[in-house]
C-alpha cells in the first residue's frame, strides 16, 4: 500500500507531531509505503522538520504550500502537487491542515488517486472569525469535502460541526485519538533542578499551560484571573510553555503590580522536553477558544496533572468535569478562578483528578494504537474502492 500525506507547514504543534507520528508508524508497518509532503516551515513557533528530513525518501517541500491565502502561489502549489502524486501514485492521500487539506484533496482528484482521506485536527471556521472568513472557509471545505472519501477526527466535536455544516455524512467520519509516547509522561517527575532554574520553590503551587503565545489561546483570561489568585494562594505560579508573536505583550502583563515574579515564560520548548516541564506542574490551563483537542491535555492526564479547560471543541472528550478535571464555559472568568483556586487550596483532591485522568489516557492515547487504527481504515477503505470497482458498470 502507498499513501502520500499532504500537511501545510511542520511547525511544532499538535497537528504536526501527530502526522509525523503517524507518518512514522505508518513505515514500521509491513507493506507500507509512506512518504510526507509539506509547505515549507517558518516563523517563532519553532520547526519538526529535522524529525523527517534525514529519513531518506520520506520529505518533499513544496516551496509554493504557504498558509497565507496567495491565488498565485495556491495555484503554484495545486499543479506541483497534482504532478507529484501523478508521478508517485499512491494508493491514498492524506491531507492535513486547511491550506493544504483543501489544495492536497483537489490535486488527489485530479491525479486520480483511488482513496482521499482527511484529518480534521482543529476548526477552518467558526465563531472566533468573522462571517466573511466563516463563507470563504465554509465554502472550500465544502468543496474538498465532495472529493473526500473519509475523514479522521481528533475528537467528535469535529465530526459535529463539519456535518452541521452540511461537510460529509456521518458514515465518512471516524474519531481516531492523536496518540502520542504515553512512556515520558508517566515517568514524569517532579524535578527540585528544573524548578530551581525557572526560579520556582518546592512549595509553589505552579500551573502550567502549554500553547503559543498568541490570540485565541486564553492567555487574557488567566492575567484576569491572577490577581485574585495570589491574593488566595501567594504560593501560586504561572508557567507559561510556548512562544510566539504575543510574546512581548504578555510579559509587559506579566510586570504589572501584583503579578511581578508569579510568571514565567519558558519559551519554545522541543517537544521531547515538555514532559519535563509537566511534570512540575501541579495542574494545568487549557483556555483555547479553537483546537479540535489539544494534546496537552492528555499529555496532562498521563503524567496525573489536573486540567481546567474551556469547554470548547473537543476538551470535553478528555477532560470530565470533577473526574479528570473542571470544564469551564469559555471566557467564564468567575467559574475558571474558582477551578483553579480549588485545586490550590485542595492538592489532594487534584491528585485524585490527575490519576483518574492518567488511567483513560492510559487507555485511549496509546500512539501504537492510534497508527494501527489508521492502518485499518486504509484497508477498509481500500476494500470498498475494491468491491466498488469489481461490482461497477
Amino acid at each position: 500500500m502507498r499513501v502520500t500525506h499532504i500537511i501545510t507547514r511542520l511547525i511544532v504543534g499538535g497537528a504536526q507531531e501527530n502526522t509525523i507520528a503517524t507518518v512514522l508508524g505508518l513505515r514500521r508497518l509491513p507493506g507500507m509505503e509512506v512518504d510526507l509532503i509539506s509547505g515549507p516551515t517558518a516563523g517563532p513557533e519553532g520547526s519538526l522538520e529535522s524529525r523527517v528530513s534525514q529519513v531518506p525518501g520520506l520529505l518533499t517541500v513544496v516551496p509554493s504550500l504557504v498558509r497565507p491565502v496567495h491565488p498565485w502561489h495556491d495555484v503554484q502549489a495545486w499543479r506541483r502537487l497534482t504532478q507529484l502524486l501523478r508521478e508517485r501514485r499512491p494508493d491514498i492521500v492524506h491531507t492535513h491542515s486547511g491550506k493544504a487539506g483543501v489544495i492536497g484533496r483537489l490535486a488527489a482528484r485530479r491525479a486520480r488517486v483511488p482513496v482521499i482521506v482527511h484529518t480534521i485536527h482543529g476548526p477552518s471556521f467558526g465563531p472566533f472569525q468573522g462571517w466573511l472568513a466563516n463563507l470563504a472557509f465554509t465554502s472550500a471545505e465544502r468543496l474538498a469535502g465532495r472529493l473526500t472519501d473519509h475523514f479522521v477526527v481528533v475528537a467528535e466535536a469535529m465530526a459535529r460541526q463539519y456535518l452541521a455544516a452540511g461537510i460529509g455524512a456521518p458514515d465518512r467520519y471516524t474519531r481516531i485519538f492523536s496518540g502520542f509516547d504515553l512512556r515520558p509522561f508517566l515517568n514524569a517527575a517532579n524535578d527540585p533542578d528544573l524548578r530551581r532554574l525557572l526560579g520556582l520553590r518546592p512549595d509553589d503551587f505552579v500551573v502550567g499551560k502549554i500553547a503559543r503565545l498568541f490570540q485565541l489561546k486564553g492567555h487574557d483570561d488567566l492575567f484576569a484571573v491572577a490577581p485574585e489568585l495570589i491574593r488566595r494562594c501567594p504560593r501560586i505560579q504561572f508557567l507559561l510553555v510556548g512562544d510566539g508573536r504575543w510574546r512581548d505583550r504578555f510579559e509587559s502583563l506579566a510586570r504589572a503590580p501584583g503579578l511581578a515574579g508569579h510568571f514565567v515564560f519558558t519559551g519554545l520548548v522541543a517537544p521531547e522536553e515538555v514532559p519535563r516541564y509537566v511534570g512540575i506542574m501541579d495542574a494545568l490551563v487549557h483556555l483555547s477558544l479553537r483546537e479540535g483537542l489539544a494534546r496537552a491535555l492528555p499529555q496532562a492526564l498521563a503524567a496525573g496533572k489536573p486540567v481546567v479547560a474551556y469547554d470548547a471543541d473537543g476538551a470535553a472528550e478528555v477532560c470530565f468535569n470533577g473526574e479528570t478535571g473542571f470544564l469551564v464555559a469559555p471566557g467564564d472568568r468567575e467559574a475558571l478562578l474558582r477551578a483553579i483556586a480549588g485545586l490550590a487550596e485542595a492538592p489532594d483532591e487534584g491528585r485524585r483528578l490527575g490519576l483518574r485522568g492518567r488511567a483513560f489516557v492510559e487507555r485511549h492515547f496509546a500512539v501504537e494504537d492510534m497508527v494501527a487504527a489508521i492502518a485499518r481504515l486504509y484497508r477498509d477503505l481500500l476494500d470498498r474502492r475494491s468491491g466498488a470497482d469489481r461490482t461497477g458498470p
